[in-house]
């Protein structure tokens, strides 16, 4: 543990776009259990501990906190692992520290989802007295009826409960301060990054209607509902809420896939992804992501362009099957095939004949297969 750091857990390649995960209130990393392994496919996640939660030190905040100092920790944690731009997705406070982030840090925020949560917490008063009772006896009582505020009846997370009683009590109430001073409403609308609100639809704590008010104010959110969800949504009901995350978060490999399929076709696409597996997700990932979603995207070449350097590449590495492939995706881009041969008869020249030969095979039998399909 690192005492002047949020404690935080890292995953998923460090060359993948930032994620930050924020948790609620009494909760730990551990409330995205279920969720994060499956987001590191894409994203280099990290997701943090509050104060005295977890593995942070609890002396990081004190009496009369704010969500700002919280937001600042975050940031202290991004810089430290040389991440300046991030996508973040929080759960409650957590929530409201993306709110911040997002409000007077846009430079840093590339995305934001925000779960459970509200740009206010019904006032000042009812946090203050949380704060009070728990700075005077601790967090047993609190612990104790944890299930009631966080998920519908029968339902529970014996780890996240754990972890809400053995918080710091003084690092606890130092968070019910920053929640009792918070209300963003008059600053939402100056939110720009890409913004999406998840409700559960059994959250007593933080109903719809104050995700709603988000979304109602901050320019071109959405919103999702997620039924049979009470306030710990990722980790009552992880499968809905890792939906909506990927469908938010993933826009490149999104586009990529719809590149992809343009260029090489339904059935091939198809195919690869029935293959994957999750030892090959994260190459699927990478190739939508990256190949096709920014590089076949680039408008400096056009496809036929590419077709022609791709055809080329595969002939000089001798890459045959990737060739017949890339063939067919040359006549799906433009290419005749006529000018497809002078593509290969260039290779013979620059590749060698025998490279040059092997291609002429493979592209005849192909287009031969076209023209009688």
């Amino acid at each position: 543990m690192n005492d002047h750091l949020l404690n935080h857990l890292a995953e998923g390649p460090d060359s993948a776009p930032a994620l930050l995960l924020g948790p609620s209130l009494g909760t730990s990393y551990a409330l995205w259990d279920a969720v994060a392994p499956e987001l590191s496919i894409g994203h280099r996640v990290v997701r943090w501990d509050l104060p005295g939660h977890g593995g942070s030190a609890a002396d990081l905040i004190g009496p009369g906190a704010t969500v700002g100092d919280l937001a600042g920790l975050v940031l202290r944690l991004a810089d430290s692992l040389g991440v300046d731009r991030f996508a973040y997705a929080g759960v409650s406070l957590g929530g409201a520290v993306g709110l911040h982030l997002a409000v007077h840090h846009p430079d840093r925020v590339s995305s934001l989802a925000v779960i459970c949560s509200s740009a206010h917490f019904n006032g000042a008063r009812p946090w203050q007295e949380r704060a009070a009772l728990v700075r005077a006896e601790g967090l047993a009582e609190l612990a104790g009826s944890a299930d009631a505020r966080w998920f519908t009846p029968g339902f529970t997370v014996d780890r996240l409960v754990r972890d809400h009683r053995v918080a710091d009590p003084g690092a606890y109430a130092a968070c019910c301060d920053a929640l009792a001073a918070f209300d963003l409403r008059a600053e939402l609308a100056r939110i720009s990054a890409p913004t999406l609100l998840i409700a559960g639809r059994e959250d007593l704590a933080t109903p719809p209607a104050h995700l709603r008010e988000i979304a109602d104010a901050v320019p071109g959110a959405a919103l999702v509902e997620i039924p049979g969800a009470s306030h710990l949504a990722p980790a009552q009901c992880p499968q809905a809420v890792l939906t909506a995350l990927r469908a938010h978060f993933d826009g490149g490999a999104a586009l990529g896939m719809g590149v992809r399929r343009e260029v090489l076709g339904d059935a091939h696409v198809d195919r690869a992804q029935a293959r994957q597996t999750p030892f090959t997700a994260r190459f699927q990932d990478f190739i939508s992501r990256y190949a096709w979603g920014e590089i076949w995207t680039d408008p400096t070449l056009s496809r036929r362009e590419r077709s022609m350097i791709t055809l080329t590449a595969l002939v000089a590495h001798g890459h045959y099957d990737e060739l017949a492939m890339h063939v067919r995706a040359a006549r799906r881009n433009g290419l005749t095939p006529e000018e497809i041969g002078a593509v290969l008869l260039q290779t013979a020249v620059y590749c060698g004949v025998p490279a040059a030969n092997s291609a002429f095979a493979t592209a005849q039998r192909v287009l031969a297969e076209d023209d009688r399909g």
